[in-house]
């Protein structure tokens, strides 16, 4: 299991999410987006409603490897109250099918989903 308690507990509380990218010329772009929105699912790909994000998705057609960061004040890190994570991974944007409607339930607002494959979870704090 990639995701542990720490993490999943993370996620739900309020925070926010960082996700890096680098366009075809090298440039690094970083969009945001809060914990609560985001989604784990069964095979732990996570979930991350967009209605911007077009420097990501534009990015992410180029180079889809992406770097995700998130945190919380309001859980126990390794040195006191709060922790945070980096995911390293892949990513791809839908705008149907049956994760984006998951997404849709969850926020109505979205014109994509932006489907994240992590490969490796660190803690960082």
């Amino acid at each position: 299991m990639l995701f542990n308690e720490t993490f999943r507990d993370c996620l739900s509380h309020p925070g926010i999410a960082a996700l890096a990218t680098v366009s075809a010329e090298g440039k690094p772009h970083i969009a945001n987006t809060w914990n609560k929105y985001l989604i784990i699912t069964e095979d732990e790909k996570i979930l991350i409603p967009c209605y911007g994000f077009h420097k990501t998705e534009k990015n992410a057609a180029d180079h889809p490897c992406m770097e995700l960061t998130l945190g919380s004040d309001q859980v126990q890190g390794k040195m006191g109250m709060g922790t945070g994570f980096l995911l390293t991974g892949t990513g791809r944007f839908l705008k149907d099918g049956e994760l984006y409607e998951r997404m849709k339930k969850q926020c109505e607002w979205i014109s994509r989903v932006l489907v994240f494959s992590a490969d490796s979870c660190r803690q960082i704090i």
